[in-house]
């Protein structure tokens, strides 16, 4: 209310100001203006610009005075906007052979810790909610739509997830049915679902369907695929051909991460920042911001513009 009473008595006053100013100039217009007594045409705008550019400079000036610095932070998607990780986790006691990592003297579950850790280390947290589903004769979730990046740490490092289930045959796609259990309400293409496993004893068979929430998939190996480890009466390895054509099935991506990591281009869509939705309407500041440059220019620029091209007369020096 200050700054708009500011910005009419400005207008008033320059504009009485302009008014005083044509009626004085005109008995000396042929002196100021030469022989034909009137300026350039484009002079006539001249005294509108003054009166609104000094209008727009109080009344942006005013509004800025008047109100309470803050720090500019940057913005933030809405809560309800953000990407989600599933991640089906292999508890099978062939995850406790050490044939993985670098040197292949690594267990296969550490692995899938280190692995997980890189992921994290490379996508924005802020923006992701992780849910967990350890595997082995059935499928149970660990966590669910969780933001702390401890909670996933502690489950990949320390809960024994394998006691929960019966000794017996891996069944990857009960992972598979419980996931699709879980992100059946979720927006579609939300989910980026991400399985740890060496493929030891996965069906050739009965392949279930993923619900529309999940937009992209990554099976990821681990353990040595060229030399097995005997357990429980037969050989157990990374089954690449066998988890390539899972990876096929679904209609993703299969990646042997025994030795290296996923690679960054395969977490691209979860390293870049959702786009924010917002109005982008100019707030009070901008809009006062805007209003004081503008009149500022315009009112430094008249007088020199006017002093410049303003008038038709010409003056000569004569030679001496």
């Amino acid at each position: 209310m200050v700054a708009l009473k500011a910005a009419i008595a400005v207008f008033i006053a320059i504009a009485l100001a302009e008014w005083l100013h044509v009626r004085r100039c005109r008995p000396v217009q042929h002196l100021a203006f030469g022989a034909t007594g009137h300026p350039r045409p484009w002079t006539a705008i001249a005294p509108f610009l003054r009166v609104l550019s000094m209008t727009a400079l109080v009344w942006g000036l005013t509004i800025l005075f008047g109100l309470k610095p803050h720090v500019r932070t940057k913005p933030r998607p809405s809560p309800d906007r953000f990407r989600r990780i599933v991640v089906a986790l292999d508890v099978s006691p062939s995850m406790q052979l050490a044939d993985a990592g670098p040197e292949l003297d690594q267990r296969r579950s550490a692995r899938c810790y280190d692995i997980m850790r890189s992921v994290m280390e490379r996508i924005l947290m802020d923006q992701v909610r992780f849910s967990i589903v350890g595997f082995y004769t059935g499928a149970q979730p660990a966590v669910i739509d969780t933001v702390d990046a401890n909670v996933v740490d502690n489950v990949f490092n320390d809960l024994p997830l394998e006691y929960v289930f019966d000794h017996g045959k891996t069944e990857l796609f009960a992972a598979f049915n419980e996931i699709a259990d879980i992100a059946k309400d979720w927006p579609d293409n939300n989910a980026t679902l991400i399985v740890l496993t060496d493929g030891d004893t996965v069906p050739a068979t009965g392949m279930p369907k993923l619900p529309r929430s999940v937009s992209s998939v990554l099976i990821v190996g681990v353990g040595n695929p060229d030399r097995g480890i005997y357990i429980d009466g037969h050989e157990s390895r990374q089954e690449r051909q066998v988890l390539r054509q899972v990876a096929r099935r679904l209609g993703g991506d299969y990646v042997d991460a025994n030795r290296r990591h996923i690679p960054s281009e395969r977490l691209r869509e979860l390293s870049t920042p959702l786009s924010v939705e917002r109005e982008r309407l100019m707030q009070l500041r901008e809009w006062a911001l805007a209003a004081a440059i503008a009149g500022a220019i315009i009112v430094a620029a008249i007088s020199p513009c006017l002093d410049a091209f303003g008038t038709h007369r010409l003056t000569e020096r004569k030679p001496a």
